[in-house]
């Protein structure tokens, strides 16, 4: 864990000019590389950095129309996912734990099949993100009401009955995906649950932007109470922590968070699993600092994973969340095994 104030100023430094390389590199690298001048300046002039009279590169249409809503819906979508991560594992007092666990994740795919697989999506092309972002949110008020009226309150109850949501949502689409009707159905429910980001534009950042940035505020709100949690329920209380509202509060905000962008992207697992736990290791348990460096390590992690999903089998293009998968699954077990190093058993 970094303690010291020039190792923590270091890291900071690296973090984000990481992210804003990946930003830069994201958007300048594809079938066509485009000269990193040429990318800086369009993106300057779209985000309203630089002078809209400075003179446009021939490059400007495929930087402001093609790359950089993609970029940008890989950016929240990475912090979203890791931010609410960290929420939960905060909540959950484990470092294992990741916002699909508590159903939400399923909800929003049973949501989104659902559209594909009856065709509401040629009434219009809003109503996949739609279905999957009610797919999510009613899968967290069942949740929630279920817990509040058992018997036993605790949050590994909470944990139980996310995974039992899971499964059984799990099994209702693989009816669906077993009983399409034609291939392109079918093709299109697999390619949603795999997790992309082709063709997204600027009404998909517009979508997803606004809540993110609201879900990561609203959690940062929290960061105190949840510092509190982990160090357990009765500590909290004599702290003045309202448990039952707390975790009312940051389930919502992380199911919200959650719920937007899996509705835009699709399934993309990991995110909100390493990227909380690799920062824990090297920050500390410390919810504030955990919540800005997730947001921009997710952030950073998303658009690479893209970015190599458009890379590596040109001129095969893989979904992003195969991508995530495969580079995350591994750096997860490198993690494990490093932060558990010298432990007996």
């Amino acid at each position: 864990m970094i303690k010291s104030k020039r190792g923590r100023f270091i890291f900071w430094l690296v973090l984000l000019s990481l992210f804003c390389s990946a930003i830069v590199v994201g958007v300048a690298v594809g079938p066509i590389v485009i000269p990193f001048s040429d990318t800086v300046v369009s993106i300057g002039k779209k985000l309203g950095v630089l002078s809209q009279t400075m003179e446009a590169t021939q490059f400007e249409v495929v930087i402001n129309e093609v790359r950089l809503p993609r970029v940008l819906v890989a950016l929240f979508v990475g912090s979203g996912l890791a931010v609410a991560g960290v929420a939960m594992q905060g909540l959950f007092r484990n470092p294992l734990v990741e916002p699909g666990y508590i159903g939400v994740s399923s909800g929003a795919a049973l949501g989104a099949v659902s559209a594909l697989f009856f065709g509401w999506t040629k009434w219009s092309h809003w109503m996949l993100p739609l279905s999957a972002f009610v797919g999510a949110m009613f899968v967290m008020v069942v949740i929630l009401a279920v817990w509040q009226t058992s018997r036993h309150k605790s949050i590994a109850m909470l944990l139980l009955l996310g995974i039992g949501i899971n499964s059984f949502f799990s099994a209702i689409m693989n009816v669906l995906v077993a009983t399409s009707k034609n291939e392109q159905e079918l093709r299109g429910i697999i390619y949603w649950l795999q997790g992309g980001l082709d063709a997204r534009t600027w009404e998909h950042v517009q979508l997803v932007a606004l809540p993110i940035l609201l879900g990561i505020l609203g959690l940062t709100w929290f960061s105190r109470e949840l510092d509190m949690l982990l160090l357990g329920e009765e500590q909290a209380l004599s702290s003045g922590v309202d448990i039952k509202k707390v975790r009312t509060f940051v389930l919502l905000l992380a199911a919200f968070m959650t719920g937007t962008a899996v509705a835009v992207s699709g399934i993309i697992g990991f995110v909100g699993l390493i990227i909380p736990h690799m920062f824990r290791l090297l920050l500390g348990p410390r919810h504030r600092s955990l919540f800005l460096a997730s947001a921009f390590g997710g952030a950073t992690f998303l658009i690479g994973a893209d970015l190599v999903s458009r890379m590596i089998l040109q001129p095969i293009t893989l979904q992003v969340g195969v991508v995530s998968a495969l580079i995350g699954a591994p750096l997860f077990i490198f993690l494990l095994l490093t932060s558990h190093k010298g432990v007996r058993s």
